[in-house]
C-alpha cells in the first residue's frame, strides 16, 4: 500500500495507522514516499519484533535530518543505529547516568523542583494557571539540574533550539521521505533548519563544557558529580573501547533533554486531564493521597509514595491511553520473517503501541479511563507484557524509564495533595478538549489551563 502525502501531513499518524490496521490486519506494508515501512499492530507481532527477533530489528530508521545530529555515525542513544558504539553509549547511560543508584541520588533535585512548582502555583491562586507551561518548566529544570548541577545562563536558548530540533525529528520531512531526490533536498528547508538549530545547540554545549573544565581545573570540589561531571570523567579516563568525544557528550546530553523533558511532562499533563475529565477517579485518587500522607504540608517525596497503589494504577492507565511515543521505530538489520511474511533488510518498522493498547482482545472497554483494570492484574510497563509497552521493550527500551516514572509519581502526588483543581469556567468535565498534537511525543493540542485552590484552605472554607 502506498501512503500518499495527504495521509502523512496534517493528521495523527498513530490514529490513521490504527484505522488502516483494522481494515488490513495487524501487519501492513506501506510506502512512505520512497521509504518501505511495515506497521505492526498486535501484541503477538510486537513480541516478535521486540523480543524473539529483537536483535534483527534493533536498529533505528535512518534519515537525512537525523544524520545531522550525529546519529548517522552511530553517536548517541535514542535514534542511533545499532552498533558496538551505540551499545557502549547505552551502557554508559544505564550504568553511569540513569542507574537506580543515580535516580535515588537525584531524589533531592526532584523534591526541590517540585517544591518550586508548588510555590509557583500558590502565587497564582485566584488566576487561571497554564499547567502545561508549569509542568514543562518543572521537567526542564529537573533535567538541567541533573545534567549541569544547576540552571545555566544559556538554558533558555538551548531549550528553544531543542524544541525546534525535536519538532523536525518528530515530523515527516520531505528529505527523509524522498532521500534519493536531489530536487527535494534542494527545495526542502528541513535539513537547513536542522543544521542551524543543532549547530547552535552544540555551540551552547561546547561553551558549558569548556566552562566546566576550566572551573574544575581551577578549584578542587568535593561536591557530588552531576551527569556532565560523569561524562567528562569518562572522557578524561579514556578507557572505553570507543573514545567518549566531546561531540558524543553533546549528543548524549541532547538525548537526555529530548527524552527526559518531553515524556514525563506530557504524561503529567495527560494524567491531570484524564482525572479532571473523570471526577470520580479524581476524588478517589486525592482521597488516597491525602489519607496516606496525612496532614503533611511539606513536599511529598518518593519515600512517602509506597502505599499510593491507586495513584500508580492511574499512571498506568494514563500511559495506556496516552503512550508518550505511540509509534516505536525499528529497522530490519537483515532479511527476516514475521509470521511468514518476508521483511527485507533496511525496511523501517513502526510498532503501533497506541492501537495495541486500545485493542479489545487485550483490554476490556479499551477506550474508557479505568485505572481499576490494573488492580488484580500483574501487567506492568517494564517491557515483558507486549499488550502494554509505553517505554518499549528489548534492546531499545527507554533507558530513562525509572527516572521518568519517579518524577511523574512525586509531581502528581504533590499536585493532588496540595490543591483542588477546577476548570476556569466552572466544573464542566465535558468541556475539556482532549485533542492531540503529534511530534516526537504526542501531547495535548491545546494547553491545559486550570484554577487551583489550596487544599487546607478549601477544607477550612
Amino acid at each position: 500500500m502506498t501512503w500518499s502525502l495527504h495521509h502523512v501531513f496534517g493528521v495523527l499518524p498513530h490514529r490513521i495507522m490504527a484505522e488502516l490496521s483494522r481494515r488490513h490486519g495487524p501487519l501492513m506494508f506501506l510506502r512512505l514516499g520512497e521509504v518501505p515501512t511495515v506497521v505492526v499492530s498486535s501484541a503477538e507481532m510486537a513480541e516478535v519484533v521486540m523480543k524473539s527477533k529483537d536483535l534483527m530489528f534493533a536498529s533505528r530508521p535512518r534519515g537525512v535530518t537525523l544524520d545531522v545530529i550525529g546519529y548517522g555515525s552511530g553517536i548517541g542513544i535514542i535514534f542511533a543505529p545499532y552498533s558496538d558504539r551505540w551499545h557502549q553509549a547505552r551502557k554508559v547511560c544505564t550504568m553511569e547516568l540513569l542507574s537506580a543508584k543515580q535516580v535515588k541520588r537525584m531524589e533531592g533535585i526532584r523534591s526541590e523542583e517540585v517544591s518550586n512548582l508548588l510555590s509557583s502555583i500558590t502565587t497564582s491562586i485566584g488566576t487561571t494557571i497554564n499547567l502545561t507551561e508549569k509542568l514543562s518548566a518543572l521537567m526542564n529544570d529537573v533535567i538541567a539540574r541533573a545534567v549541569f548541577g544547576g540552571k545555566c545562563a544559556q538554558q533558555g536558548e538551548y531549550l528553544r533550539e531543542l524544541e525546534k530540533v525535536t519538532a523536525l525529528v518528530g515530523g515527516f520531512s520531505l528529505v527523509d521521505l524522498f532521500p534519493s531526490s536531489r530536487l527535494v533536498r534542494l527545495l526542502s528547508s528541513g535539513e537547513r533548519r536542522m543544521r542551524r538549530s543543532y549547530g547552535r545547540i552544540q555551540c551552547i554545549i561546547s561553551n558549558i563544557i569548556e566552562q566546566r573544565k576550566e572551573m574544575r581545573a581551577a578549584v578542587s570540589s568535593n561536591d557530588e558529580e552531576d551527569l556532565l561531571d560523569v561524562l567528562l570523567r569518562l572522557h578524561k579516563e579514556d578507557s572505553l573501547p570507543y573514545p567518549l568525544t566531546l561531540e558524543a557528550i553533546g549528543v548524549i546530553i541532547f538525548d537526555l533533554f529530548a527524552g527526559g523533558t518531553k515524556t514525563s511532562g506530557i504524561t503529567l499533563e495527560w494524567a491531570m486531564s484524564e482525572l479532571l475529565k473523570n471526577p470520580e477517579n479524581m476524588r478517589k485518587v486525592q482521597l488516597e493521597v491525602r489519607q496516606v500522607v496525612g496532614g503533611q504540608q511539606s513536599v511529598i517525596n518518593n519515600n512517602d509514595l509506597h502505599d499510593l497503589h491507586y495513584m500508580r494504577m492511574v499512571i498506568k492507565e494514563v500511559l495506556r491511553l496516552h503512550p508518550p511515543a505511540p509509534l516505536l521505530p525499528r529497522r530490519a538489520r537483515e532479511d527476516c520473517e514475521i509470521m511468514g511474511y518476508k521483511i527485507p533488510e533496511g525496511t523501517n518498522v513502526q510498532v503501533n503501541i497506541f492501537v495495541i493498547c486500545q485493542d479489545c482482545r487485550y483490554w476490556d472497554a479499551p477506550e474508557a479511563f479505568k485505572p481499576e483494570r490494573f488492580k488484580e492484574s500483574n501487567i506492568d510497563h517494564k517491557g515483558t507484557h507486549f499488550e502494554f509497552t509505553p517505554f518499549g521493550a528489548g534492546r531499545r527500551q527507554c533507558p530513562g524509564m525509572l527516572f521518568g516514572t519517579s518524577t511523574v509519581e512525586i509531581a502528581l502526588a504533590n499536585l493532588l495533595h496540595h490543591f483542588d483543581w477546577v476548570f476556569p469556567d466552572g466544573p464542566n468535565p465535558g468541556s475539556l478538549d482532549m485533542s492531540e498534537k503529534f511530534g516526537i511525543n504526542v501531547r495535548r493540542k491545546f494547553d491545559l489551563e486550570l484554577r487551583a485552590t489550596p487544599y487546607v484552605l478549601s477544607k477550612v472554607a
